[in-house]
C-alpha cells in the first residue's frame, strides 16, 4: 500500500485554523469519496431493515415465531460484532480500496441468498454471514477519513456519512414494504444484493487508499489534505506498533465501547422491532406504519449533520475534547427523555413524535464517537473503530431479544423503553471522562 506520509507542518496544534481558498479545482475529489461512503452507508441500512420491512411475509411463508424472528435479528447483530475486529485491521493493514469492496461483495451475496432461504436454519446462517459481510464497512470508512479527510472537517464527514444510514433506513421502511406487497420478499433480497456488487465495482475501479496515489485528484487539494489532516508530520516510525495490550489497556477505548453499546441498544430497535411494534400497538395497515417509522430514521439523519456540524464548530475555537464530548452528552440525554415519553403517548404520531427524538439523540452520539476513533487510533483507524463498534453491536444484539423477552418476563413493552433510558445515562457519565486528545498509550 502507498505510504501516507506528507512532509508537513503537524495539524495537530492548528484546531483553530481555518480551512484555507480553495483554487485550481472546483469540486474536491475527497467529497466524492464522502458521497460514495454516503451511498454505502444507505446500502448498508436498506439491505439491514429489508428483513424488518418483510417480518409478516417471511414469518407468514417460513411459519416463524416471534423468538426465533428475535434470533434472527440478533445473529446479524452477533457477527456483526464478532467480525468487527478482523475487518478492522484488515482495513488498517490493506487499506479501504480492497477492503470496502471486498466486504460489500460478500454481503450483497448474502443478500441476495437470503431471498431464497427455506427455513429458521437456512435463513439463521444467510444473516449471520451477512453480517461478518457487513462489519468491515464503518471501519473502511473510518481508514478512509484518516488519510483522506482535513481534521477541520472530519466531524461534518463522520455526520454525513452516517446520515446516510439513517436516509437508508427511512427510505427502505416503506419502499420495501411497498415493494413486498408487490413483487414479494424474495425479489427485495435479490434485487438489493445486485446494487450492492454494483457499488463494490465502482468503488474498487475509482477509490485509492491515500489522495497521493489518486490519478485525477488536482496538485491543489492534494497538498491541502497533506497540510491539515492528522497525520501531517508522523512517520511510520513514530507510532508505536498497536498491540492488544495498548488498545484495551486504554481508558478512552473501554468508555468509547461502553458509551457506543448503550447508543446501540436504542438505535437498533429501529432496525429489528419498531415496525412490528409500531403496527401492532396502533392496529395500522402495513403501509400506512411504514409512513409512521419512517420518521425516527429521519430524524436521526439530522440528528447526525447537527453533531457533525457543531463537532467542527467548537474544534474550530480550540476545544478538541469538548467538540466530541458536547454533540454526545446533549444527544444522550434527548435520547433517554424521547424513550421515557415514549410510552405515555396514546396516539401513532405523538408516540412517534418521541420516539424520533430518541433517535435524533442517539445519533448525535455517532459522529463523535466514530471522530475520536480516528482521534486516538491514526493510522490504526480502522482497528480502533472496530473494536468500538463491536461492542456497540452486542448492544444491538442485545436490543434484538430483550425486546422480546422483557415482554413476556413484565407482560408490557414500557420495562424495554425504561431500561434504554437508564443505558442512555450512563453512557453521558461515561463520555465525561472521554479523552479525544491523547493518542493510544499517551
Amino acid at each position: 500500500m502507498a505510504s501516507d506520509e506528507c512532509d508537513s507542518k503537524n495539524v495537530e496544534a492548528s484546531a483553530k485554523s481555518s480551512v484555507p481558498a480553495r483554487r485550481g479545482y472546483r469540486i474536491p475529489k475527497r467529497y466524492f469519496m464522502v458521497l460514495g461512503m454516503f451511498l454505502l452507508a444507505v446500502l448498508l441500512y436498506v439491505d439491514r431493515a429489508c428483513i424488518s420491512s418483510s417480518k409478516a411475509s417471511i414469518v407468514a411463508e417460513l411459519g416463524l415465531t416471534d423468538k426465533q424472528m428475535g434470533w434472527i435479528f440478533s445473529i446479524f447483530a452477533l457477527s456483526y460484532a464478532l467480525f468487527q475486529l478482523p475487518t478492522g485491521i484488515l482495513s488498517d493493514r490493506f487499506g479501504p480500496r480492497l477492503i470496502l469492496s471486498g466486504v460489500v461483495t460478500f454481503w450483497s451475496i448474502f443478500t441476495a441468498l437470503t431471498g431464497l432461504a427455506r427455513g429458521f436454519i437456512s435463513m439463521l446462517a444467510y444473516r449471520f454471514l451477512f453480517g461478518a459481510g457487513e462489519a468491515g464497512a464503518y471501519p473502511g470508512c473510518a481508514r478512509a477519513v484518516y488519510s483522506w479527510i482535513p481534521m477541520s472537517e472530519r466531524g461534518a464527514v463522520q455526520g454525513v456519512t452516517f446520515s446516510g444510514g439513517r436516509f437508508g433506513l427511512a427510505f427502505a421502511l416503506p419502499v420495501v414494504a411497498w415493494m413486498v406487497s408487490r413483487f414479494g420478499w424474495r425479489t427485495c433480497f435479490l434485487v438489493l444484493g445486485l446494487i450492492g456488487i454494483a457499488w463494490a465495482v465502482f468503488w474498487y475501479f475509482w477509490f485509492r487508499n491515500t489522495p497521493e496515489t489518486h490519478p485525477r485528484i488536482s496538485a491543489a487539494e492534494k497538498d491541502h489534505i497533506c497540510r491539515t489532516r492528522q497525520e501531517a508530520s508522523a512517520t511510520a516510525s513514530d507510532e508505536p506498533r498497536l498491540t492488544a495490550g495498548r488498545l484495551f489497556g486504554s481508558g478512552t477505548v473501554w468508555l468509547l465501547m461502553w458509551q457506543y453499546f448503550c447508543c446501540n441498544f436504542t438505535f437498533f430497535f429501529c432496525l429489528s422491532w419498531l415496525f412490528p411494534y409500531f403496527q401492532s400497538r396502533f392496529k395500522l395497515e402495513m403501509a400506512q406504519t411504514g409512513f409512521y417509522v419512517m420518521l425516527p430514521p429521519l430524524a436521526g439523519a439530522f440528528g447526525n449533520w447537527a453533531a457533525g456540524g457543531l463537532i467542527d464548530w467548537i474544534y474550530r475555537r480550540g476545544r478538541w475534547n469538548l467538540s466530541r464530548q458536547a454533540p454526545a452528552i446533549a444527544g444522550l440525554a434527548l435520547s433517554a427523555g424521547g424513550l421515557i415519553a415514549s410510552v405515555f403517548m396514546t396516539t401513532p404520531l405523538a408516540s412517534i413524535a418521541f420516539l424520533s427524538i430518541a433517535i435524533f439523540g442517539a445519533d448525535m452520539t455517532l459522529a463523535p464517537s466514530w471522530t475520536v476513533c480516528i482521534d486516538i487510533g491514526r493510522r490504526n483507524s480502522g482497528t480502533v473503530s472496530s473494536t468500538m463498534n463491536m461492542a456497540g453491536n452486542f448492544g444491538s444484539f442485545v436490543t434484538s431479544l430483550a425486546f422480546p423477552y422483557l415482554l413476556a418476563w413484565t407482560g408490557t413493552n414500557n420495562t424495554f423503553f425504561i431500561v434504554g433510558a437508564v443505558l442512555n445515562v450512563t453512557a453521558i457519565a461515561a463520555w465525561l471522562f472521554t479523552r479525544s486528545d491523547r493518542h493510544l498509550g499517551e
